[in-house]
């Protein structure tokens, strides 16, 4: 752990501007930068850097934070990681604090199979440019069409065929043998000796995302060898299921273009990379796996998969699109001509021809599948029908109730039959998966589920089932949310712009305080704590619970706002640089507002934006009972409740709508 005064001396040297401008080109505009943004792309500059307030901000995608956020955005490293590049990047060394013999002994193991594996890296390397490296595997690479700067950017090498080449060497700088074996690149024989585990191959590292050198992927060039690809086995730094090949050169692309291309081959991957198209990964020699699946949506929730056109491909191509529609992710397939694999599609033609390609050819992940069975399924009855079922259990995998409902219509258009057959087959199989995964839970001593035995007595079918409790209750909370969104931003930006402002309200006006004036801050929180009312969206209202945690310890506003965009929690620092700042500075439109001073503004606008949002929160309330009202098998006393409900609150919003001079008494 990094001792919280490195923290605050990294964030106190780091300067926004110069982050930034190790990454991005900026352009002065008065006392800001202004460039396209790193994050989304534009041809018009609406990226902004505010050196004065340490923030940059996009006012196109939204993406905003300070020195440490823009690194952690940018590179997608962990908030230690992105204190450690800023500390490498201003000389300043990090002392880690004192650890236990235990954690000691567990990182330096770690750094000892990092620094092996990176020993390796180095080895391959140099050995491509040894005779036998030379005459077999560089020529193997340029005949691939690989060119020297990608062989050199993606470190590509040669395994030599010596049996101890690599165990000998290392031996020889300092490596001991249980590093070798532990890191997967020499193997233990019965008599104790050491062999090396790749020779004669051509070998392709594998990356972790922070780019450092976890595992290996060897091809051999003999065409009598079964085993065409050896791959690193699983280890204390790599473990298959949750890495994929090219991650580190892909990522930003990935992000920046919100889609992620997946392919089958090593050599597929660097090829598409060295033709431009940049945001592609494979899956390192395995199945693709949720892991993975969830690796690439820490950068997008769009994923194009580019698999071979044989049956293997087809296959694979199959299980990949139910597993990513399962994360609630967006499949799309794109399938190359007969005989052609990426690697050699993308050698045969340009960058531009290949982009226009996948744009005409790209399809939906399920209307693939459904276009694919369809045409294997034929005229026979059967087979369509078990066909129509197995497109409705995929559209069931869907999570989202809104994508999924989608989904069932776009199969219903395509089979030309009613989409309540296609929904009430989706309701069934998500019941069927809710009771295992519930009998799974029993079994593990959790407490049994009961929404399904009541929906089935209230024979309501999937309105009173626990999935559609689940998305009814969903919609309430966005509805919700949309409905105070407005009004929450609204006094949130008062605070994080004004919080400690006093308001210095007339001696005759009902918010006069003879003990003193309440600031900006103190006035919203105690107009929201007598009602006990907390922000519906969560980053709103995490963001005002840390403002106030920091306000109580007696920090000024400006400090205040630092340490929330300098936090490890990336959405409140987001949401702080959103609302901190401001695109363009307050015009006034007429002499009067122009001799408006910020205190009488303030004094005149922050009980009206409270009351608004009271207002906003009774709406709210007024939703809810009509969605309440709505409910089968209400009694008459609870109508009436509920209608005199909505008659008191109505009352409640008109004295509202005449304080703020909507309607007259």
């Amino acid at each position: 752990m990094i001792p919280k005064e490195t923290v605050d001396l990294i964030l106190d040297t780091a300067r926004v501007e110069e982050v930034v401008g190790d990454f991005v080109t900026l352009k002065r505009r008065g006392a800001s930068y202004v460039a396209c943004c790193p994050f989304h792309n534009e041809k018009t500059p609406s990226f902004h850097v505010t050196p004065s307030k340490g923030i940059y901000k996009c006012f196109g995608c939204g993406k905003a934070g300070s020195a440490v956020g823009f690194v952690m955005e940018y590179e997608h490293l962990t908030y230690p990681e992105a204190l450690r590049y800023l500390a490498r990047k201003y000389n300043i060394e990090v002392k880690e604090e004192e650890e236990s013999a235990e954690q000691i002994a567990a990182r330096q193991r770690s750094e000892s199979l990092m620094a092996v594996s990176e020993f390796a890296r180095e080895f391959f390397c140099n050995q491509l440019q040894s005779p036998e490296g030379k005459a077999v595997g560089y020529r193997y690479y340029r005949n691939r069409g690989i060119e020297d700067t990608t062989i050199r950017q993606w470190s590509l090498g040669w395994a030599p065929s010596g049996k101890t080449a690599l165990v000998d060497a290392a031996r020889a700088a300092g490596y001991k043998d249980e590093y070798l074996v532990a890191a997967g690149l020499a193997i233990q024989q019965e008599d104790g000796g050491l062999v090396d585990k790749f020779r004669e191959r051509v070998m392709f590292p594998i990356h972790s995302v922070s780019g450092r050198v976890i595992a290996y992927s060897g091809r051999t060039l003999k065409a009598d060898n079964p085993a065409k690809y050896v791959n690193s086995p699983e280890t204390e730094i790599y473990i298959k299921s949750r890495n994929l090949l090219g991650i580190y050169f892909a990522k930003s692309q990935i992000a920046k273009a919100d889609r992620c291309i997946l392919v089958e081959g090593n050599v597929d991957v660097v090829m598409m990379h060295q033709m431009g198209i940049t945001n592609v990964v494979a899956s390192c020699g395995t199945s693709l796996t949720e892991e993975q699946i969830r690796l690439i949506g820490k950068f997008t929730q769009n994923i194009t998969i580019m698999y071979d056109g044989d049956k293997a491909g087809l296959h694979a191509a199959i299980r990949a699109i139910s597993l990513i529609l399962r994360e609630g992710m967006n499949p799309r397939v794109v399938f190359l001509p007969d005989g052609d694999d990426p690697d050699s599609f993308s050698r045969k033609h340009t960058l531009e021809e290949i982009q226009a390609f996948i744009e005409a050819h790209e399809q939906d992940g399920i209307v693939f599948k459904t276009n694919l069975m369809l045409s294997e399924a034929g005229d026979d009855p059967l087979k369509k029908a078990n066909l129509i079922n197995e497109i409705a259990d995929t559209v069931a995998e869907i999570p989202d109730a809104i994508k999924r409902q989608v989904y069932v219509e776009t199969v219903a258009r395509r089979f030309e039959i009613e989409s309540d057959i296609i929904q009430e087959r989706v309701r069934k199989t998500r019941e069927k998966q809710r009771k295992e995964m519930s009998g799974r839970a029993g079994r593990y001593g959790q407490m049994p589920d009961r929404a399904g035995q009541d929906g089935a007595q209230a024979g309501q079918g999937d309105e009173t089932s626990l999935p559609a409790q689940t998305a009814n209750l969903s919609r309430l909370v966005q509805k919700r949310e949309r409905i105070l969104e407005p009004s929450e931003r609204e006094l949130l930006r008062f605070i994080l712009q004004y919080g400690r402002t006093p308001l210095q309200f007339a001696s005759d006006s009902d918010f006069y305080d003879e003990e003193g004036a309440q600031t900006v801050a103190e006035f919203i929180d105690a107009a929201l704590a007598a009602d006990d009312i907390h922000f519906a969206n969560p980053g709103y209202e995490a963001t005002y619970q840390a403002y106030f945690q920091y306000y109580d310890q007696g920090l000024e506003q400006d400090a205040i706002v630092r340490n929330l965009l300098n936090g490890e929690n990336r959405e409140i620092a987001t949401v702080a640089a959103d609302l901190a700042t401001e695109k363009y500075e307050l015009t006034v439109h007429n002499f009067s507002e122009a001799l408006t001073t910020t205190d009488s503004w303030l004094v005149n606008y922050v009980p009206k934006a409270i009351l608004v949002y009271h207002d906003k929160c009774l709406s709210a309330r007024q939703q809810d009972i009509k969605q309440e009202l709505n409910a089968p098998g209400l009694s008459p006393e609870e109508i009436t409740s509920l209608l005199g409900q909505l008659t008191k609150l109505n009352e409640f919003k008109k004295n509202i709508n005449i304080k703020l001079g909507r309607i007259k008494k």
